[in-house]
């Protein structure tokens, strides 16, 4: 949508590991280098950790497009395996035949595997297994990479491991019935968020690549951009493409600061204060706090105050009133099939009163044979606020993994997402580290199929887009007759006139829409949901 307004060759800030944007900071190319000493020279293992989003997944892409020629590499992204199917999935990345691999027994796939890595080695090739979020490894699964060290020569090891996770893998590794392991890692190399002066690099390196030939973000819109994302590049990635959707749909070709706060709490789903603001409040907490003690002490003498009570106890009642939530990740390993698109599709429809038959035909499909449309967005919390109606959240795990639920409440903090029968409330930060703004959305469109509504169409679409729109403005100007005058327009004219392109372009600039005074899908479903027809299902907005 804007990469033609800021006259770019594609999106700079896309969350998919593209190579061609790793940004090699001082630290990123030293992870590089590790990585392909794990590749070109013997050793034990290399361990790269990093929290989530700062780029281990886009350094593995980097490294495969790095890796030479002579080297063969079995990349594993999904480690929650037994110990035979983990050996399998090697074998079968390596392209090792396996006639008999669904009954092959761990001695006979090591036997192969140990067959190939012989021939392999006297071919001048090396083999490399990469491991990606490692910190899922069951002990039984690390025990049996350890063993597989044990493949070797005299002179040297005829596989080399690399081994890459969230932090939880050092923590992990520390286990003493681990030590062994560890011992054997001859590289570590832990990722860290980015700081000030990288963050502004990275923003600048990626919109360079993309094909900008001017600054986008001013100095204080990046400063911004670090403050709010705390350096991790994934979130990085997330604000400033909201921010730039932000600025083409003010017609502005340069971001500011408060445009990358807006843009942040539109992806947080919570208003984002200043950084100057921040000081400031608590300068004015403390001096009231002041004056209020003086007041107190004026009023009431000391042996009239209540004995003070212990910090523990103070932190531990505080503690029992506000329930700890639950980790998203957690939450998806108990769910089972529970959190899979059909389950979740299946809630969203019958919120609806529609039902799905599994496997019949598309869930979409059956879904417009009961007179729904689905709609699939690249949103944000603050905009399903203001849409109000539930939504399949598409979610990815820290095993990169495609995970769907099905979201039913926003609150303040937190959020309410449906799983099967049970409801269950996630924090708002905590959701935004697996969902990055991709959701499906049904409503009951007046007219089917749907179309653009653009000037110069006319009929009965048309006319009742007019009725809409009139219908909204009167509410929000506080006219008691809304209702009434959106029932005369709708006997007027069923042209796509000026006045009408007027009105939609009013909606769309009060709700953050492209403004093109083009009344297109996105713009339909929302003033659909402003109106909300008595019986169809809305999100359980306010306080957690």
């Amino acid at each position: 949508m804007y990469v033609a307004f800021f006259g770019l060759a594609d999106k700079p800030f896309a969350i998919t590991p593209d190579p061609r944007y790793l940004y090699l900071g001082a630290q990123h190319a030293d992870a590089l280098a590790h990585l392909v000493y794990g590749i070109n020279d013997a050793g034990g293992f290399i361990q790269l950790t990093g929290e989530v989003g700062t780029g281990k997944t886009t350094t593995i892409r980097s490294l495969l497009v790095r890796a030479p020629a002579q080297a063969e590499i079995a990349l594993i992204v999904n480690p929650r395996l037994s110990p035979r199917d983990f050996l399998q999935t090697i074998c079968e990345e390596l392209g090792v035949a396996l006639a008999d691999g669904a009954n092959a027994s761990v001695k006979l796939l090591i036997d192969r595997l140990n067959g190939y890595l012989l021939q392999a080695h006297a071919a001048g090739r090396r083999v490399v297994l990469i491991v990606d979020e490692a910190q899922n490894l069951d002990t039984e699964v690390l025990e049996q990479v350890r063993l597989l060290t044990n493949l070797e020569t005299e002179s040297q090891k005829l596989l080399q491991i690399i081994l890459i996770g969230q932090p939880e893998l050092r923590a992990l590794l520390n286990r003493t019935e681990l030590r062994q392991l560890a011992q054997r890692i001859t590289a570590r190399y832990h990722l860290l968020p980015l700081a000030g002066e990288e963050t502004a690099a990275y923003v600048r390196h990626r919109l360079r690549i993309a094909g900008a030939t001017r600054e986008i973000f001013t100095p204080g819109a990046l400063r911004e951009v670090h403050r709010l994302s705390a350096g991790v590049p994934r979130l990085i990635n997330i604000i400033c493409d909201r921010a730039l959707l932000g600025a083409y749909t003010q017609d502005a070709h340069e971001a500011g600061t408060a445009l990358v706060r807006r843009a942040a709490g539109e992806v947080f789903g919570r208003r984002v204060a200043p950084a100057w603001l921040l000081p400031a409040a608590g300068s004015l907490l403390l001096v009231a706090a002041l004056a209020a003690s003086a007041a107190l002490l004026r009023l009431r003498p000391w042996a009239a105050l209540p004995a003070a009570v212990p910090v523990a106890a103070r932190v531990g009642t505080a503690a029992a009133a506000v329930p700890a939530l639950p980790r998203l990740e957690e939450v998806l390993k108990r769910s089972g099939d529970e959190v899979s698109a059909e389950w979740a599709f299946s809630g969203l429809l019958k919120l609806w009163g529609g039902s799905e038959v599994p496997g019949a035909t598309d869930g979409c499909a059956q879904a417009h044979a009961q007179g729904l449309e689905c709609v699939s967005l690249r949103s944000s919390l603050a905009q399903l606020r203001d849409l109000r109606r539930p939504a399949v959240l598409l979610l990815e795990g820290n095993d990169g993994a495609g995970y769907q639920l099905l979201l039913n409440g926003i609150g303040a903090q937190s959020v309410q997402l449906q799983i099967g029968a049970r409801s269950v409330k996630i924090g708002i930060a905590e959701l935004s580290q697996h969902w990055f703004g991709d959701c499906l959305l049904l409503w009951h469109p007046a007219f089917s199929p749907v179309v653009q509504l653009r000037p110069g169409m006319h009929g009965a679409a048309v006319r009742a887009l007019r009725s809409q729109l009139l219908q909204v403005a009167g509410a929000a100007a506080g006219s008691a007759n809304a209702a009434a005058d959106a029932n005369a327009a709708s006997d007027g004219s069923a042209r796509f006139d000026a006045d009408l392109s007027k009105l939609v372009e009013d909606f769309q600039r009060q709700h953050h829409l492209a403004v093109d005074g083009i009344a297109g899908v996105e713009t339909q479903l929302l003033l659909d949901a402003r109106l909300a027809a008595p019986g169809t299902p809305l999100l359980q907005l306010g306080p957690d």
